[in-house]
């Protein structure tokens, strides 16, 4: 079984996995390449996804202790609470930004898109810099 550490590791490659997709996103976008730029959302909401079912599976039916005994020995309670109040908002964001895209709602979907891009940078900075996934 993997230990908390690994998981948030794993977790911090996914999150930088996607930034990279964000950015070849709006890469496009300023191209307008709107079609590869609907393409790579979809990859990141999949992976984006994947990532949060599967760190629910963990944190809530195999080992619901596992993360908060890493974070207490870590002394990273409020790294955690920070982290989460973008991750949670841009996870939320998520669907919508899909949906507001596929509609053709161009403006709801930028202004979606700068509130979640926001939101990410957030996430970003606190999940890979701030939260613990060494076993000190």
């Amino acid at each position: 079984m993997l230990d908390a550490g690994t998981i948030i590791l794993i977790l911090k490659i996914a999150v930088i996995l996607v930034t990279i997709l964000l950015a070849a996103s709006m890469s496009a976008l300023a191209r307008g390449r709107f079609v590869l730029h609907g393409r790579i959302n979809w990859a990141v909401v999949i992976l984006t996804l994947v990532a949060l079912i599967g760190l629910e599976v963990v944190a809530r039916l195999i080992d619901p202790d596992l993360f908060s005994a890493h974070f207490e020995k870590h002394q990273a309670q409020e790294a955690l609470r920070i982290h989460l109040c973008f991750s949670l908002p841009a996870a939320v964001l998520l669907p919508f930004m899909l949906t507001t895209g596929l509609k053709r709602f161009p403006r709801i979907h930028i202004a979606l898109g700068v509130v979640f891009l926001v939101l990410w940078m957030g996430t970003f900075i606190t999940g890979v810099f701030f939260l613990p996934h060494g076993n000190l």
